[in-house]
């Protein structure tokens, strides 16, 4: 049996897009993207999104339900680990004090770091217990929609 890893690579990566996509989440693929979104007035969720396990089990879906809620920032992005890698050196660039971390969630205010959710956060933790973490930062941060 012949597999060929970037066709399987590529399918893996595009579902992983759509997933954040669906959910309701912006791309950013460049640096110029991430600059224009971030330096905006107001709040800015960002998921930080990988291929890995924890990313597909319990990021991804956490990211999704997480915005069923009464509070939410202003905008919602995501910028992809190891594929748009541009664009996530620029993000992590705002996210001084945290080493780089995927997958995981910064908000920013006013272009600058509030908190984020690690991976240490994440792997190994049930999607619940990350979507109340997430949903905490909406409720103190978030505005009503």
């Amino acid at each position: 049996m012949e597999m060929d890893f970037n066709l399987y690579m590529n399918e893996v990566v595009n579902t992983a897009r759509q997933e954040i996509e669906n959910a309701g989440y912006q791309q950013l693929r460049t640096s110029e993207e991430v600059k224009e979104v971030f330096e905006k007035p107001g709040t800015v969720f960002v998921m930080i999104n990988s291929v890995c396990g924890c990313a597909g089990g319990i990021a991804r879906p956490a990211a999704a339900h997480a915005l069923h809620y009464d509070k939410l920032p202003n905008h919602l992005v995501t910028v992809f680990a190891g594929q748009d890698k541009e664009a996530t050196a620029t993000a992590r660039d705002y996210f001084e004090g945290y080493p780089p971390s995927s997958p995981s969630f910064a908000l920013l205010k006013d272009g600058k770091i509030i908190s984020m959710i690690e991976r240490h956060e994440i792997e190994g933790h049930d999607p619940m217990s990350v979507i109340t973490s997430i949903q905490a930062l909406f409720e103190e941060y978030g505005e009503e929609r």
